[in-house]
């Protein structure tokens, strides 16, 4: 897979907010199917698919442990997207100080 397909992947992948909250859960350490799926109002096998996404999309990582496959978050996709945004980080920047300026200006005519 390209570069800009894994990019698209992820972005595709954290596009749904259960997704992103399956990985905010994963953040805090590995979990079962089962663990991740207890907080979603949805059946098993629907948690399974918004986790084969993820898996898919290089965000999550299987392990073994005897008859349970434990999910772990995978940082890569997450500094691919970092490392995309970053160079857009400039643009931020002149906006920041452009409206640094204005409020400073605001506060000189009072």
């Amino acid at each position: 897979m390209t570069d800009q397909a894994h990019l698209d992947a992820a972005f595709a992948a954290l596009a749904n907010p259960t997704r992103r909250a399956i990985l905010a859960r994963l953040s805090q350490g590995e979990a079962t199917v089962n663990e991740l799926a207890a907080p979603f109002a949805m059946s098993l096998p629907a948690v399974s698919k918004h986790i084969r996404v993820l898996e898919n999309a290089g965000f999550i990582a299987r392990g073994r442990n005897a008859q349970f496959r434990p999910c772990a978050i995978d940082a890569a996709p997450i500094a691919a997207i970092a490392t995309w945004a970053d160079q857009y980080r400039h643009i931020w920047g002149d906006r920041f100080d452009k409206m640094t300026q204005l409020l400073a200006n605001n506060e000189d005519t009072k």
